[in-house]
């Protein structure tokens, strides 16, 4: 039975981590501040012999003798990120210098749950690993893409000169049950709206697009990642290929609800991405053949069965 620390477990992706990792069979400590996450996300683990609940903000040092990290600890839709951003940044920063001190300490093995937004609004589609992205330093978004470039840089020093044995998965948006309603990302806004028979808000024209994962293949593909051999480190992009206009989401979205919500137009964020879309054939060859399988419309199901059952 391995030990595994998560930071950020208490939230949408660590919360489904959780689980998944005491149904292998492991003893999981559970981190988390509740700045997005929520103890309602982990309250059905609270019995389990093999979990615990800490509330804690990694900025702050933490200790433990654990085997294994997964470093997922961060607010990440643009509406958390950006209501605090200085937070948001000292989050990705400082967290990666505590977890990685801790790491090299007990000679644990850690994976940094880094993002697609490390590409900003990419110049080459799909994005491979080797591309070094293009994002604006210095804008209302950098305090999480620069926040997560910097936690990269941080993993891979750590590597280098104290040979931490670390793994950076680099996840494109993701979706399903216990995200977040007001977490302002496409997929729940536009159920929550639609559920609710609001206008359905779309921004720009809606010819950008998303490629969507669901959880389930998300949480397979980081537990793969981190069960890799040492030499192999990452980044390896997590995400969905399947790509999809804001157009076409909506429609799905309100024929899977049967709602009649309008649509509604509004003007497109500073440095939002026109498009997004993985690259992952590293991840099939490294991974096992990993790729997800999971359609939208399957997940939508899902996603909408849990929003609905909130309501």
């Amino acid at each position: 039975m391995k030990r595994i620390l998560v930071t950020g477990g208490a939230g949408f992706i660590g919360s489904h981590l959780c689980e998944r990792l005491l149904n292998d069979g492991n003893d999981v400590i559970c981190l988390d501040n509740y700045f997005t996450g929520s103890k309602e996300n982990v309250v059905h683990l609270l019995n389990h012999p093999y979990f615990e609940l800490v509330r804690h903000d990694v900025t702050m040092p933490f200790f433990a003798e654990v085997d294994e990290i997964y470093n997922l600890a961060c607010p990440a839709s643009p509406i958390h990120y950006q209501y605090n951003a200085i937070k948001t940044i000292k989050t990705s920063v400082l967290g990666a210098i505590n977890m990685l001190g801790l790491a090299k300490r007990v000679k644990a093995k850690i994976l940094q749950a880094s993002t697609s937004e490390v590409y900003g609004d990419p110049e080459i589609h799909p994005q491979p690993e080797e591309y070094w992205g293009n994002v604006n330093p210095i804008g209302p978004r950098s305090c999480y893409d620069e926040g997560k470039r910097c936690a990269e840089s941080l993993f891979m020093d750590y590597h280098r000169m104290n040979q931490v044995k670390i793994k950076i998965a680099r996840i494109f948006n993701t979706y399903g049950p216990r995200m977040h309603p007001q977490d302002g990302r496409v997929v729940s806004n536009f159920i929550v709206q639609a559920l609710s028979g609001e206008d359905i808000t779309i921004f720009g024209d809606g010819t950008q697009t998303r490629s969507f994962q669901y959880i389930d293949d998300l949480i397979e593909g980081l537990v793969r990642l981190m069960n890799t051999p040492d030499e192999i480190n990452g980044p390896i992009n997590l995400g969905n290929p399947d790509e999809f206009t804001m157009l076409q989401l909506a429609g799905k979205v309100l024929e899977l609800t049967g709602s009649k919500s309008a649509i509604r137009f509004l003007p497109l964020p500073q440095d939002d991405p026109t498009q997004r879309q993985p690259d992952i054939r590293k991840a099939k060859e490294m991974l096992n053949g990993w790729e997800p399988n999971i359609k939208l419309e399957q997940g939508l199901l899902k996603t909408i069965d849990y929003f609905t059952n909130k309501h």
